[in-house]
């Protein structure tokens, strides 16, 4: 589409995906997009996509059901095509609820609200507390250790496998498989091939699992979320084996990575402001609000796409149906229109309207065993290592666009 025919807008090129700049620091670009370009036009050689940077406008898009994210209503050109890829046509087929519109998404979703509820996540937390001072031992005895390989990232797995019935055993095979899938979260059009091969192969590996351990279930019903989906299958859901499949490894990549990324972001700004680390050891109150500051301030996804799937106005700006959009949601997070000093880590900030979660009907179904798991687990650290710091001066981040994470956070536990 060009945009000229339906509004008269300025080309910008800046908002350039492949640029380090957007993993490394995109802050201060986020800054100057919302002040000069807050919804425009973005070219890639061919193929040409609108880019939304505040706060406002990602809410009403957000917000909109004519505004998609369902896989099949990606444009040709952001995905890769599925003709002669019998691989790419299955795993289009088998996408999880969160790549889809209602009505599917409001029937599969409906069938796991109930696993998420607040009551059934603090349920948890005992199970949860064990999982962190386990953790904790090994890393409180390194000294010197990087607390996303040895904490933030291994803590996550564990308590979804947990919840999933995963056995113990196989807990680490997991996390490869999922890393390995939240590199292949960022868009199709973005990604190398081997990247793309790495992804599909644990994509099978995923299946294949969950196949064999769905089959077990079958035989032998317990309390876990598994056995749980088995029983409502059977009481006539019309849930078919690849949705089975789909939303088990949904709940792994989704609920690991972004909480990695959440309790690794989230303990860098308490050791960046040593006030607030203070704060937030020392006063129990304020631990929840706490948690909300860290999904504003870290913004695991850091941006999502949605596709027109009929004409729009957003922002003054006019969107046409198969239109393709990059809504930027950790620049929202920090958009002065919406948050007072939005540069700066408050733990106590009220309110908090941030898009950490998402929003809408796609608002993390996961959210609620998020903030338990982060709130343990960072309460717990800094309980009990009051005195660790950063080991380096600078931390190095991922070259992920969706997802920005680091690639280590080496801290000294005993300072």
């Amino acid at each position: 589409m060009n945009p000229s025919a339906a509004v008269s807008t300025t080309f910008h090129t800046d908002f350039d995906l492949l640029d380090p700049k957007w993993s490394v620091n995109p802050f201060p670009h986020y800054a100057r997009l919302r002040d000069d370009a807050p919804i425009h036009w973005s070219q890639m050689g061919k193929m040409g996509f609108w880019v939304v940077a505040r706060h406002a406008d990602c809410l009403a898009m957000l917000r909109d059901r004519r505004v998609s994210s369902d896989t099949l209503n990606v444009p040709e050109g952001f995905r890769r095509p599925i003709d002669d890829d019998p691989l790419a046509a299955a795993r289009l087929d088998m996408r999880p609820f969160l790549f889809r519109d209602p009505p599917d998404h409001s029937r599969l979703r409906g069938l796991l609200v109930k696993a998420f509820t607040p009551k059934v996540v603090e349920s948890l937390r005992d199970r949860a507390q064990h999982m962190v001072d386990e953790l904790l031992e090994d890393v409180l005895a390194a000294g010197e250790v990087d607390l996303l390989e040895e904490f933030a990232s291994p803590l996550p797995v564990r308590v979804i496998c947990d919840l999933l019935g995963v056995p113990a055993e196989d807990w680490d095979r997991f996390r490869e498989w999922s890393d390995a899938m939240a590199r292949g979260l960022d868009p199709d059009f973005l990604l190398s091939d081997e990247i793309v091969a790495a992804r599909d192969i644990a994509v099978v590996q995923f299946a294949g699992y969950f196949y064999d351990l769905l089959a077990d279930r079958r035989k032998h019903l317990g309390g876990d979320l598994l056995s749980r989906l088995i029983e409502v299958e059977e009481e006539g859901s019309v849930l078919t084996e690849a949705e089975m499949l789909s939303t088990c490894i949904l709940l792994l990549v989704a609920g690991h990575e972004t909480a990695a990324i959440l309790l690794s972001g989230g303990t860098l700004a308490l050791l960046q402001h040593p006030d607030q680390m203070e704060q937030f050891r020392s006063d129990p109150a304020v631990q929840r609000t706490a948690i909300e500051e860290m999904l504003r301030y870290v913004t695991p996804v850091q941006m999502t796409a949605r596709a027109m799937t009929e004409d729009a106005e957003f922002g003054g700006v006019h969107f046409a149906a198969g239109d393709y959009a990059i809504l930027l949601l950790a620049s929202a997070n920090r958009d002065p229109r919406q948050f007072d000093d939005p540069e700066r880590f408050d733990i106590t900030r009220t309110p908090n309207n941030h898009l950490g979660l998402g929003f809408g009907i796609h608002h993390c179904l996961g959210a609620p065993l998020a903030r338990m798991e982060s709130q343990v687990a960072l309460a717990t650290l800094v309980r009990r290592a009051p005195r660790m710091t950063l080991a380096v001066d600078e931390i190095t981040y991922k070259s992920n666009i969706v997802m920005r994470g680091m690639e280590s956070l080496p801290v000294l536990t005993h300072g």
